[in-house]
């Protein structure tokens, strides 16, 4: 398969690193030295990229990883910082304030979930943080057997507001999640994948990123309309009982359900080749077709 070559430029990032090549896009956090700690351009850069991806249609699977010794540790101070200089001035106003700020970084995860992509995740060493919470936010979670996890907020006298505490205890068992956020306490990879938290444990980074991206591989062979399909149904899924999901699905699949990728499908089989599917539509905006 070719790549899709949308003009996409990425080269001015500062906390991420991307190419996309044969239908996937790596995003790499790329801080090192700083143990990947998410600065305020980070929590605007990540957001922008996986939505950009997804606007132009450019992938059909995001992977993410990390450069370094860690995937990341978490939030940056100096976000807290710029968060202590703001808690200032008449209570309420403040608080409102502050719901904003607490909103827009949510909002940075939400992307994750929300472009029609899966977002494989593949994580090493800490993820402490702020980088639960955004794992949390994933379609799929691997790590090397090294990692470790931790809802760092509650030994840093806080609550994790970022998407942990209300996605997690949809993956893993309820005793545990509470644990782990009462806690605070370091979550071994072996134990992650015991509760089934990650797909799968690997030896190193190295054998990670090839089988991961294997996997990417697999799924960007699919026709990107069914694989779209599957996640929103399996993130409505999550939110709604199972005859609102049923009905929705029914809903979903009157106006979805067309023969050209099937044929396709079934075409490829046929004469035992890989089929070729097109593109999702970008999502630009009919209102700005003149």
């Amino acid at each position: 398969m070719e790549n899709v070559d949308k003009n996409l430029d990425f080269s001015q990032l500062t906390t991420l690193t991307v190419t996309i090549e044969n239908h996937i896009a790596h995003i790499q956090l790329s801080r090192p030295e700083q143990l990947n700690s998410m600065i305020p351009a980070f929590w605007q850069e990540l957001p922008d990229t996986v939505r950009k991806i997804d606007h132009e249609s450019a992938a059909r699977v995001i992977v993410i990883s990390a450069l370094g010794k860690h995937f990341s540790a978490g939030m940056d101070l100096s976000v807290f910082s710029q968060m202590a200089k703001d808690f200032k001035g008449e209570p309420a106003r403040r608080a409102e304030r502050l719901r904003r700020s607490v909103l827009e970084l949510q909002d940075s995860f939400n992307a994750l979930e929300q472009v029609r992509m899966p977002v494989l995740v593949a994580t090493h060493g800490g993820v402490i943080g702020g980088a639960v919470d955004m794992i949390c936010a994933a379609d799929c979670r691997y790590c090397t057997q090294d990692t470790f996890f931790t809802i760092k907020e509650t030994e840093i006298g806080m609550t994790a507001d970022v998407g942990t505490l209300q996605r997690l205890p949809h993956l893993i068992p309820q005793g545990l999640v509470r644990e782990l956020a009462f806690t605070g306490r370091n979550w071994s990879a072996q134990e992650a994948l015991a509760q089934g938290f990650v797909n799968a444990v690997f030896e190193d980074h190295e054998t990670m990123l090839s089988t991961v991206m294997k996997l990417a591989k697999k799924i960007a062979a699919n026709s990107p309309m069914a694989v779209a399909g599957c996640k929103e149904m399996i993130n409505y899924t999550r939110d709604h009982n199972v005859q609102d999901s049923l009905n929705y699905m029914a809903t979903w699949q009157s106006g979805m359900f067309q023969m050209p990728d099937i044929q396709e499908a079934m075409a490829s089989q046929t004469e035992k080749r890989l089929p070729q599917y097109a593109e999702l539509l970008d999502k630009s905006s009919m209102m700005s077709h003149k």
